[in-house]
């Protein structure tokens, strides 16, 4: 049953349809960290728009598909970034609203927008062709990343009602990056016994 739901996916117009989602979101997401890459240093630019290379990352894994080619370390990177920015925009959000914060439509479009982003990692990791040494590059990415938000200041802007919890947020992205390693090795690298193909 899951094997039949799951080929919906691997479908050249299903494909087509999550390009045309993900491409507009992405140009998106890099003109929503417009403001804050202008005031980035230059060797920390590629560091800084998080979810908006996620999801790029993923549109080169769909175009990928299209040709029926697999690119194993986009894969990898695209799987990792999309379940961990997907959830960590997720927490982010609704953790300003309890701690006090007026959440608008633009907050819970994120919210809905980003869940989204993990959703289609875990719906597409029967597709991925991950190693663990593809794995391992991304996880190399993801916690140098990590060092650069956190260390040098490079985060995602965040909210007044959460910039005092700044240590806290760090942990815990910290501990979702290694999550979603942990989440990618065991349903793409370590789970061989279901795979498919794109038609």
């Amino acid at each position: 049953m899951l094997r039949q739901w799951l080929t919906l996916f691997g479908h050249r117009s299903m494909i087509l349809l999550l390009l045309a989602i993900n491409i507009p979101g992405t140009l998106y997401g890099f003109y929503w960290y417009w403001g804050q890459l202008q005031n980035t240093p230059p060797q920390f630019l590629i560091f800084v728009p998080d979810s908006p290379t996620a999801s790029l990352f993923f549109v080169f894994v769909l175009i990928a598909f299209l040709w029926k080619k697999n690119w194993p370390i986009i894969e990898a990177l695209a799987a990792v970034t999309l379940i961990k920015y997907g959830i960590w925009a997720v927490v982010m959000n609704a953790s300003t609203g309890l701690l006090g914060g007026s959440l608008n439509w633009q907050h819970y479009m994120l919210i809905f927008s980003h869940a989204g982003m993990a959703l289609q990692a875990l719906i597409y990791s029967p597709y991925f062709r991950i190693k663990s040494w593809h794995l391992a590059i991304a996880a190399i990415w993801t916690l140098h990343n990590d060092f650069i938000d956190y260390f040098f200041g490079m985060h995602p802007y965040l909210s007044s009602y959460l910039m005092p919890h700044i240590s806290s947020v760090a942990v815990f992205t910290v501990s979702l990056s290694v999550l979603s390693i942990l989440t990618v090795y065991f349903v793409s690298v370590r789970n061989k016994q279901l795979k498919l193909t794109i038609q």
